[in-house]
């Protein structure tokens, strides 16, 4: 490991200009190319202390052995020689594309005397019209298979063409007039040439004129009663327009853009493309791009608009190119463009109308290619082994662990504090033996406190079966409150008074084995715990087992921020490699955690906004409470009702009666609803009444109470 002062230059020798610069490891081979508009300033963010540097950054600085530099005029000089130095160097610390692969177009060879339409990969050569990008060469063919009853351009390779050039006869497609034959002169070169200059119109989106004339064409065929020639119109006509439906509408006025959209999460990111010709959607192609360095959702569009046009120039760069995000700064970027296409281009965010909601459909691709690529990755036994042996190795644990919990505590604006825990048995989930819990100790917002308790509870019932042969008291809730989460209430169906849950939605019966001969869910300990956080939830999650008296189980936690993973007793932490399969796979479990945890506390959140004095009322089910709605009409107005008003409710007697005129008289009534578009205060009779009773309050919880965690 290199020490970065070793090789720092002098401040007075960086050039305060434009440039790119190169790092080299000790074998000289180029480990990073980036760019900068002032090299001085840029330089220098990567010689400061390696304590305050990005853990992907530290790598990069600590590998190298040397930097250098190229000083350039402008922005837009630096953005081209980066590019092609990535190319050219592919250094392992830059973004790179997982599927760089030549996407299939299908081109029309018009700098050849008889132009042949066919499906083409890698460079573009010159007088060759393009049509694409698509993600499968068969969807090409589909396309030019329909196309061909009316467009019977040339298909076939030079040395069929020359063989039934020789012979006098043509090959399958020019006998069922898929192709007009030039071959064997059925037609002249000039006629073939027409025939792909109509192709290529109708593949630009010129397709309503095509439609027309062949309408036209068909009619007077049938007054000529030449209907044969009628039927092959009108069979034509189809071909066309399912040729068209395979390319639907999407933008009007024949718009040309590409839309590009990006899915990340620490570790990777998904880029897909749309390209949108003459308002359609011509083609797509995506990336799985690993971050292998600190970079922002601005930096990733920029390097897949690198990716995208470094090569192309005129048409094939369109007009408009639409982001999620704009690259800082994007001048040289949009000038970059500009100079790739020979004219104006567009760099933008939509805002607004059908390309903003195009844009989002591309979002949602690049979102589930996301999720397919991780599914993939993670469903391989072999990088799940080599996951688990990397996370021992890291955390110097004696065998690799197969059995993982996760602990993530939720909670807004320090109101319903809950925790999941979530479970990976050999590097896959086992949602039925998620559990959640309800922070009961104390009241308030406490990680760290949260944390201890959550571990605790869960380890205190662990130890107890242990102990005993059974695990649920019968007809008996247990005092730390652990319910199932799917429902399916198992044993003796006794309820859990501490409220820990579940995903299954089990409650566990007596037994401390399933009918499999499992242990019970809490008698079957952990080899390692990971919490959501660092140093300070550790060290409460470790002090807590310590507490137990438990030694044997192993404890980590992984901070979001920095993705850095820290052990009990330890100031610094473990920080393993990008490409670790290890750390990919906490971090699954980590954001499980967090996802299983937030979906509980928005659930209570929701029951608690409706929630109704009227729930207290013992006896008092759904259909009278629904009832005496209905009849007041406002829970305001039930309020003020008189006991003999509540009792001309049908199905409420006195008794009823006077026990819900003392609930609602003991509840503090509720806060009045409020539309938060105009800041109307609304009168509780014209809300909308939730289930419990009371209004629904309009606005979104987060907007009303602040975020969660």
């Amino acid at each position: 490991m290199a020490d970065p002062s070793s090789y720092r230059p002098k401040p007075g020798e960086i050039p305060d200009s434009p440039g790119v610069y190169r790092f080299r490891d000790e074998h000289r081979r180029v480990i990073y190319v980036g760019k900068a508009k002032s090299l001085r300033q840029r330089l220098a963010n990567y010689f400061q202390d390696l304590a305050g540097l990005h853990p992907r950054t530290r790598s990069m600085v600590t590998t190298a052995a040397s930097v250098e530099w190229t000083v350039v005029s402008t922005e837009v000089e630096a953005l081209q020689l980066e590019y092609s130095w990535i190319k050219e160097y592919d250094p392992r610390f830059n973004v790179k594309y997982r599927d760089d692969k030549s996407y299939p177009y299908l081109a029309v060879t018009m700098n050849e005397e008889f132009p042949r339409v066919q499906v083409m990969r890698g460079h573009k050569k010159k007088g060759v019209r393009y049509f694409g990008p698509y993600a499968h060469a068969w969807a090409i063919r589909d396309t030019v298979d329909l196309l061909l009853r009316v467009f019977p351009v040339r298909t076939c390779s030079a040395g069929v063409f020359k063989n039934a050039a020789r012979t006098g006869r043509p090959c399958l497609l020019g006998y069922i007039e898929k192709c007009s034959a030039p071959c064997v002169d059925r037609v002249s070169a000039e006629e073939h040439r027409e025939l792909a200059d109509e192709f290529c119109d109708f593949m630009t989106g010129r397709t309503n004129t095509y439609i027309r004339r062949l309408e036209k064409q068909m009619g007077e065929a049938a007054e000529e009663m030449e209907y044969e020639r009628a039927a092959r119109l009108r069979d034509d006509i189809g071909a066309l327009k399912k040729a068209m439906e395979k390319n639907a509408v999407v933008l009007a006025d024949a718009t040309d853009a590409d839309l590009i959209a990006v899915a990340e999460d620490e570790l990777e990111a998904a880029v897909q493309i749309f390209h949108v010709r003459g308002g359609r959607v011509r083609g797509q192609r995506g990336w799985v791009t690993d971050k292998v360095e600190e970079i922002t959702t601005g930096a990733l569009v920029e390097h897949a608009l690198q990716q995208l046009y470094g090569e192309e120039t005129g048409d094939a760069v369109p007009k408009e190119v639409l982001v999620p995000a704009l690259p800082d700064p994007v001048e040289p970027v949009q000038e970059w463009l500009t100079g790739r296409r020979g004219s104006g281009v567009s760099l933008r965010i939509p805002q607004r109308g059908d390309k903003k909601a195009l844009m989002e459909t591309v979002q949602r691709n690049a979102q589930q290619a996301l999720v397919l690529h991780k599914t993939k990755r993670a469903s391989d036994l072999t990088t799940r082994s080599r996951a688990l042996e990397e996370i021992a190795d890291a955390l110097d644990l004696d065998s690799a662990p197969l059995r993982i919990e996760c602990y993530d505590i939720s909670h807004l604006q320090g109101d319903d504090v809950v925790a999941s825990m979530v479970v990976f048995e050999d590097g896959l989930a086992r949602k039925s033996e998620y559990r959640r819990f309800q922070i009961k100790g104390f009241a308030g917002q406490d990680d760290v406190r949260s944390m201890h308790e959550v571990i605790t509870r869960r380890f205190r019932r662990y130890l107890a079966e242990k102990e005993k042969t059974g695990e649920w008291a019968d007809g008996a809730t247990t005092e730390d409150g652990v319910t199932a989460a799917n429902g399916v209430v198992t044993g003796n169906g006794a309820t859990n008074e501490n409220g820990e849950t579940a995903e299954t939605g089990e409650i566990i019966g007596t037994s401390l084995t399933e009918d499999d001969g499992r242990p019970k869910k809490f008698a079957y300990p952990p080899q390692l715990v990971v919490v959501d956080g660092g140093a300070p939830q550790v060290a409460a999650a470790r002090r807590a087992l310590d507490d137990l008296g438990i030694d044997d189980i192993a404890v980590c936690g992984l901070a979001k921020r920095l993705e850095e993973v820290w052990v009990p007793g330890d100031d610094d932490p473990v920080v393993l490699p990008r490409t670790s399969e290890g750390l990919y796979l906490l971090q699954r479990v980590r954001d499980e955690a967090h996802r299983f945890a937030i979906t509980y506390q928005r659930t209570k959140r929701s029951k608690r906004f409706r929630s109704s004095p009227l729930d207290d009322v013992p006896g008092l089910g759904d259909t009278r409470k629904q009832a005496l709605l209905k009849y007041f009409g406002s829970l305001k107005k039930l309020r003020s009702a008189t006991i003999d008003q509540i009792c001309e409710v049908p199905g409420i007697g006195r008794k009823t009666a006077e026990t819900i005129a003392a609930a609602l008289a003991q509840a503090a009534p509720a806060a009045p609803a409020v539309n938060t578009a105009t800041g109307e205060i609304m009168e509780e009779e014209t809300g909308t009444m939730g289930t419990g009773g009371e209004p629904v309050r309009t606005g979104a919880p987060d907007e009303r109470r602040g975020q969660e965690t």
